[in-house]
């Protein structure tokens, strides 16, 4: 499957881009300017993506919308940087690694879909891994600080999750740019109550907030979206452990830190974590004749109990993709397959608003001479 290993190597990119943060934000930005620093990656980066594409969502996909903007940017970020500030880095990141974990749970109690035992088992030594790599022993424990990491993460997972099952007509760009610009105004009203205002910037100043918003935003959510519209969001999500992969790596390469035994076991715990995990879960988007990239379709029907279709059939007679998940085709969609190949002809006149798919002979009419 090219398309799909591609697709896992560019959205691999983007927690990689993410991982650089700590190590611009300590060198080359203003100190405590967290939520500063966070509006002005997202906002001007949604801004410059809308203006580009020039697509606005139609009148039901302001809701989505607007909830994707929310749980993916803004309250995401909001909760990212109270944890940040009221937990020493390595326990953030051991449970920020748990939104691996919180993405199968949603798929199991919203999608009414049990994943693979193996990718259970694959998240959480994935969470552990993160654990060997970035966890010390002296780590303080803050209450508050616990609950807005594991806030965050659920926000994150949930976002995941829903970007994946409630798609929307935009294009990948627009549909980027609009939850940058939606969770740079829920940041708005925070950055400017909760911190004073930026002073005059160096050119580090200005060349650091500029990566973080053409690269750590612009890019690497472009990435992570257009990988979440082609992987399962479990997958998506289990590529998110590279981000504290990659800031322990050049916090060793460029900050001087320390790496032991105990590093490089959390550091091949994580990669096998990673691989554990798509594997586990790419094992239901195997090739078929009439799937040959094995690609995830998400069917926008309603499911059904008591699947019926074969695996290798269309979802409703509507659906253009393969979706293989042998759901049941609705009543109502499996009537109007029966009436379209002849059958009910004779009492089409009880519902007008279903069409025959050619004329109806003279002689199956419903007409007072042959009642």
């Amino acid at each position: 499957m090219p398309n799909r290993t591609t697709a896992i190597f560019t959205t691999a990119l983007a927690p990689l881009i993410w991982g650089s943060t700590y190590l611009v934000t300590t060198e080359f930005l203003p100190p405590n300017r967290p939520f500063t620093a966070a509006l002005i990656r997202v906002l001007p980066a949604g801004l410059l993506l809308l203006a580009w594409t020039w697509r606005i969502p139609k009148r039901d996909e302001w809701a989505t919308v607007v909830l994707l903007g929310f749980l993916n940017i803004g309250f995401f970020q909001a909760m990212l940087f109270v944890a940040a500030y009221r937990l020493p880095g390595g326990l953030a990141a051991v449970l920020s690694s748990t939104q691996t974990l919180m993405v199968l749970v949603f798929t199991w109690l919203i999608g009414n879909t049990m994943p693979p035992k193996a990718a259970w088992g694959w998240a959480v030594a994935g969470v552990a891994g993160i654990a060997l790599l970035v966890l010390s022993p002296q780590a303080r424990y803050d209450t508050l600080g616990i609950l807005a990491a594991l806030a965050g993460a659920a926000a994150m997972a949930l976002g995941v999750y829903l970007s994946k099952h409630r798609r929307t007509s935009l294009p990948v760009l627009a549909f980027t740019g609009w939850q940058l610009f939606i969770g740079g105004l829920c940041l708005l009203p925070v950055a400017l109550l909760a911190e004073p205002p930026l002073e005059t910037l160096s050119a580090a100043n200005l060349g650091g907030y500029l990566y973080l918003c053409l690269f750590g935003a612009v890019l690497a959510y472009v990435l992570w979206f257009d990988g979440i519209a082609k992987l399962p969001p479990a997958a998506v999500s289990s590529l998110g452990l590279l981000s504290p992969v990659s800031a322990f790596i050049l916090g060793w390469l460029f900050l001087g830190q320390g790496m032991d035994a105990k590093s490089l076991a959390g550091f091949a715990l994580v990669l096998a974590s990673i691989f554990g995990v798509q594997r586990a879960v790419g094992k239901n988007l195997k090739p078929t004749p009439a799937n040959p990239q094995g690609e995830h379709h998400v069917c926008r029907i309603p499911r059904y109990p008591a699947p019926k279709n074969p695996p290798n059939s269309r979802c409703t007679p509507r659906c253009r993709a393969p979706c293989g998940s042998a759901r049941r085709l609705p009543k109502l969609a499996l009537f109007r397959r029966q009436h379209h190949r002849g059958l009910f002809r004779r009492h089409h006149h009880h519902l007008p608003w279903l069409r025959p798919a050619r004329p109806i002979p003279l002689h199956h009419r419903r007409t007072r001479h042959n009642l």
